[in-house]
């Protein structure tokens, strides 16, 4: 004899999937939303080559 009806085990398991379900859905919103393409400054690429290029900063840092 089981001390759990398996009317509960079932409906346990149909609420997980459900939440489970939701939240992949919900995942899956906030990803389209906000991250739908990577952003890239403007004249980046000259940028970085003359960060690259350039000499090292005179500045010292403190601390």
């Amino acid at each position: 004899m089981s001390l759990v009806p398996k009317d509960l085990n079932r409906r346990v398991t149909r609420e997980i999937a459900a939440i489970l379900i939701i939240k992949v859905v919900i995942l899956m919103a906030i990803k389209n939303i906000w991250f739908d393409a990577p952003t890239i400054p403007e004249n980046f690429d000259s940028q970085v080559a003359e960060r690259i290029a350039s000499n090292p900063s005179q500045i010292k840092e403190t601390r």
